[in-house]
């Protein structure tokens, strides 16, 4: 899918082709999707934006029309930053804000732990830190978030039983962390997902993101404890979430950043789909 007055692209920056959407014109501002999405999420958000910046929204390396390594060591939150950085310097801008929902914010996390030169302003969207969410596992969080530990058994377990009907399955997580129906999601944008979610490799590729978090994500968490976000931080969560209603979402990012704001958006877990305006309007007054 085409986010309107876009133009896509692609580039192999880091070794891994890397699919992306760019437009506008200003300060450079990258925008992350989450599972089980692409790109594609940013089409009725990232056009505000670029009134005012040079927006690029790439597809995650193992998502939509990005690279898909097989190497689970390869589809790591640092590798998926060391894309975005190498992207970003590829088409000339050395520092940028960016934004992240979902992995994609724990890929923006990561990137301002491991290129803090780089990252201006950030936001992280509906998620708390992976090492908090790990180490810290709750019988409550463990059943809302189930998935980390079904999509990261071994291949080829879950992308067996996936393949069998990956739209009821993904459709069910996109139902199942918040208040939300499909209904609230734009009939393009959820063509998109299923169209990216029907291909047998973007499914090993997702998967991989999730063994990715447990064999390498929480070690280098684990490393980086004492570590702190030094640019501008602004945390956005779902009110209606799963997240919301098992944390103080605000509560577990403020020992990670140094400056750091927190609001809440109508909605579950995928706002950025059901309440884009909402969303537009946090990250605009954010980002001006």
């Amino acid at each position: 899918m085409t986010i309107p007055s876009f133009t896509d692209q692609t580039a192999t920056p880091n070794g891994v082709r890397i699919a992306y959407s760019t437009g506008g014109d200003g300060p450079p501002l990258v925008l992350l999707h989450g599972f089980p999405q692409t790109r594609a999420m940013w089409a009725q958000i990232a056009p505000g934006l670029a009134e005012t910046h040079t927006v690029i929204c790439p597809d995650l390396r193992g998502y939509g029309d990005s690279g898909k390594p097989r190497d689970v060591a390869a589809c790591s939150f640092r590798h998926m930053a060391q894309d975005v950085l190498a992207l970003m310097q590829q088409l000339g801008h050395d520092r940028f804000a960016v934004a992240g929902h979902d992995r994609g914010g724990r890929v923006t996390h990561r990137l301002a732990l491991d290129a803090p030169q780089a990252v201006t302003r950030l936001a992280v969207m509906d998620i708390v830190p992976t090492h908090t969410l790990l180490a810290q596992l709750r019988t409550d969080v463990a059943r809302a978030y189930y998935h980390w530990f079904f999509l990261a058994q071994p291949e080829p377990f879950p992308e067996t039983l996936i393949g069998h009907d990956p739209d009821g399955y993904f459709e069910s997580c996109l139902l199942g962390w918040g208040k939300s129906d499909l209904s609230q999601f734009a009939p393009d944008q959820l063509a998109a997902y299923r169209t990216a979610w029907r291909d047998p490799d973007t499914v090993r590729g997702m998967c991989n993101d999730y063994r990715a978090a447990l064999d390498h994500d929480f070690k280098d968490d684990a490393a980086d404890l004492t570590q702190r976000i030094a640019c501008p931080a602004l945390v956005l969560y779902g009110a209606d979430g799963a997240m919301a209603a098992q944390y103080d979402v605000a509560d577990t990012w403020a020992p990670k950043c140094l400056d750091m704001q927190a609001l809440a958006i109508p909605g579950g877990h995928f706002f950025p789909d059901t309440a884009p305006q909402d969303t537009l309007t946090a990250l605009r007054e954010f980002f001006a």
